[in-house]
């Protein structure tokens, strides 16, 4: 089987194929209707290189030693192998397009090639003007801001970036299909990452009137000051900043809370437009019926829950991603050769989609990307890691999900079930580890994206079917250590009656159970 690994960049699952009744993703939902959907997935850290690092190595932030941009784990850390680099030592042509790796610092300046990838990886040209001044404002004027529906004719080169990424993955396949060799094709995309530049036509899409806030605009009264993000990323925009929204608590005005929700949602519907040509790239070259397809982002982004707007937290807005598995003959039945799996749909025109081939509620995370696509190809699923393991190269932090893919046709797998003892339910049951760092118990200019020399507190997060549980601990960058005896805050969600957690139970409810699971997980 050849690996067709998209990603994408701040995409939380606002899809069709999740239940979203205001989006229109056809092209994406076509392809959950042929997978196994993951509906409770959740990335390690809710920022982009940290997050990528992350599954790409198949190690925890913990392990990788990154939490900010700024340092490279090979060096840093430890010479931990990729996901592609295993592929390629497996005789896999390994490809690269768009931002699959972060750039920079944090993959050596080079998308981590020559380890992970057989040739240069690729980075659209029009990428160098994503933060220029290119959105018309009202007045004519050109401005870099946050909302920005464009004419793409008018764009530096008359594309953008995710338009240039599509044909560059495209030609590949070509290549691909005449050299007949296994590839292994990772696609990342940038949109819906701010700014929410997209061609203006998407909007037609969204109008104003459909829609609405979040269901929780305000910041909850027992949120913990250091849980709280004050998004200085966005405030940065020129329209934003003419807003002179008050920091770091805002909010910002109700219309343009929906300006920002409405461009985030048609930043989603010009992203499927580019998977759907895509995907349908593969039906023509022939690849579909030998071609594993990975779909999922790096991590959500909050659009104005908890009065919060970005990532950078530890709540499921910003850590839940989309994640599916298409796999040929698995997750549908057998595909012939040459057979049409993913025409593509138009946004403008198509109505209505299939649900899920198989869906799974169980709680997964994003460091099981590696051991499980290993698997799914057919290579030896590289070990468990021990419990100090900077000085090894291959192992895995997260368990293979193959097993959750046998679940009969329609079906949805529980959260939880087949347990005849509930305290031994409780304690097996899945959870889903992610962490923040804090510069301060406060909200303050860092917050959102502390260098790794100004942490001084890490946010614990443990999530299952059932709750979140977050503890807000002393962390020392120098020895990187997160001192347990010095709990600055915490934060317990029940999701039963609190889905959106708002309504932090951390000093009413007794915790010790919950701190020692987290401790355990921590501590190995």
């Amino acid at each position: 089987m050849n690996v067709l690994f998209i990603v994408v960049d701040d995409l939380r699952p606002v899809l069709g194929c999740y239940g979203d009744k205001l989006v229109k993703s056809p092209n994406i939902d076509q392809l959950a209707s042929q997978s196994m959907v993951f509906s409770n997935a959740y990335a390690q850290q809710a920022v982009c290189a940290p997050s990528r690092v992350s599954f790409l190595t198949g190690r925890r932030p913990d392990t990788t030693r990154l939490y900010d941009f700024y340092s490279y784990w090979r060096v840093h850390a430890g010479n931990y192998s990729t996901l592609p680099q295993y592929f390629k030592e497996n005789g896999y042509v390994t490809l690269s397009v768009g931002k699959v790796f972060h750039p920079g610092v944090s993959s050596n300046y080079s998308d981590d090639y020559p380890y992970s990838w057989s040739i240069p990886p690729f980075h659209p040209s029009a990428e160098k003007h994503e933060n220029d001044k290119t959105c018309r404002g009202k007045d004519g004027k050109l401005y870099a801001n946050l909302v920005c529906p464009v004419n793409v004719t008018e764009m530096p080169g008359g594309t953008l970036p995710d338009i240039q990424s599509t044909e560059e993955a495209i030609r590949l396949l070509n290549i691909m299909k005449t050299s007949r060799q296994k590839f292994f094709l990772a696609v990342g995309y940038h949109k819906p990452h701010i700014p929410l530049r997209y061609p203006q036509e998407f909007l037609k899409l969204y109008p104003l009137e459909n829609i609405t806030l979040a269901p929780d605009p305000w910041v909850p009264k027992k949120l913990p000051p250091v849980a709280y993000n004050p998004w200085m990323d966005i405030r940065q925009r020129d329209d934003v900043e003419a807003l002179n929204v008050s920091f770091p608590y805002g909010p910002l005005p109700e219309d343009f809370q929906r300006q920002i929700r409405q461009s985030y949602y048609a930043a989603v519907s010009y992203l499927d437009v580019q998977v759907g040509l895509l995907l349908n790239a593969l039906d023509n070259v022939g690849l579909s019926n030998n071609t594993i397809v990975v779909f999922t982002a790096d991590h959500g982004w909050s659009l104005g829950e908890h009065g919060e707007w970005a990532k950078y937290s530890n709540f499921d807005v910003a850590t839940r991603v989309p994640l599916m598995f298409y796999v040929p003959g698995m997750t549908t039945s057998s595909v012939s050769q040459g057979a049409k799996v993913f025409p593509y749909l138009d946004p403008f025109s198509h109505v209505g989609g299939s649900p899920p081939q198989g869906q799974s509620k169980k709680v997964v995370e994003l460091v099981s990307l590696f051991p499980t696509l290993a698997d799914l190809a057919g290579l030896q699923v590289p070990p468990v890691c021990p419990e100090t393991s900077f000085g090894v190269e291959l192992c895995m932090e997260g368990p293979s999900l193959v097993h959750y893919f046998n679940v009969s046709e329609g079906k949805v797998q529980e959260g939880k079930e087949g347990c005849d003892n509930t305290a031994r339910c409780f304690n097996e049951e899945p959870a889903a580890f992610s962490q923040y760092p804090r510069p301060a118990d406060t909200p303050q200019w860092n917050s959102d994206k502390p260098k790794l020399k100004d942490i001084r507190i890490m946010g614990y997060s443990m999530r299952t079917i059932d709750y979140r549980y977050t503890l807000w601990v002393h962390f020392d960058p120098n020895n990187f250590s997160a001192d347990f005896e010095d709990v600055h805050a915490g934060e317990l969600y029940m999701m039963e009656n609190d889905p959106n957690q708002d309504y932090n139970i951390y000093n009413n409810t007794s915790h010790g159970w919950f701190f020692k699971k987290l401790l355990d997980f921590v501590k190995h």
